[in-house]
């Protein structure tokens, strides 16, 4: 199939408009807006209804056991490695059959991510820095989201850390009502990514005051009382 073709069934499948736009955000121009979120290692985590998971062992991520990433998430074997090369600290969760099927990755020092975003994420002293949270479509909606970070937390916080910052992009509403769920706190600023013709790129950060996560917000949640576990 030439690039005519792939084009026109592209168009057919999501629209001219969607078409239009995802060509432009890549080949021309894209703005991202990443919102910073904090939360205590301590502080409960409040309930939910996500649906129970089994059969699956954490393991902690080494660029020797990083082929376990081959059938999922093919692509980022490579990647894997060089962030276990690089000390940061990383969980994965193996199937029965071996296979990464999430992960997630903490780092206590200032976090340079040339993998993706290509900015510098700054790091206090007692925080570590939360990333590249991912799991295979066959577990959304599943308590998986919730055990991966509070078992990081747990790691880092044996590590000295006392705290967990991230940052989230605004239109990835989903990973939004996650931190809500997980009781995170918005830290009222925001690092801007801007990328031209697919290669250069440029960082700003600004602030802001009262909440952009409360238009996501349930009425009426729970006050939690109970402690936070895995």
């Amino acid at each position: 199939m030439n690039v005519i073709e792939k084009l026109r069934e592209r168009i057919k499948q999501k629209g001219l408009g969607r078409t239009f736009g995802t060509l432009w955000k890549r080949y021309v121009f894209f703005h991202w807006e990443l919102l910073w979120m904090e939360r205590d290692l301590v502080s409960p985590v409040p309930p939910h209804k996500l649906r129970p998971y089994d059969g699956l062992r954490k393991v902690d991520i080494t660029a020797e056991n990083a082929g376990a990433f081959a059938r999922h998430f093919g692509d980022r074997v490579q990647t894997m490695a060089e962030l276990a090369d690089e000390g940061h600290t990383g969980h994965m969760y193996l199937d029965a059959d071996g296979h990464a099927v999430g992960f997630i990755w903490g780092s206590s020092r200032d976090y340079h991510d040339r993998h993706y975003y290509g900015c510098t994420f700054p790091v206090k002293p007692g925080e570590f820095f939360e990333f590249g949270g991912e799991m295979t479509r066959a577990y959304f909606g599943s308590s998986l989201s919730v055990d991966v970070q509070v078992a990081l937390w747990e790691a880092m916080a044996a590590q000295g850390c006392n705290k967990v910052v991230d940052v989230c992009e605004t239109h990835n509403i989903p990973a939004l009502k996650l931190h809500i769920r997980m009781g995170y706190h918005e830290q009222g600023r925001v690092t801007h990514v801007y990328c031209l013709f697919g290669k250069w790129r440029f960082f700003r950060e600004t602030r802001y005051e009262g909440s952009r996560l409360d238009p996501l917000r349930k009425p009426g949640r729970p006050v939690v009382t109970a402690a936070a576990q895995a």
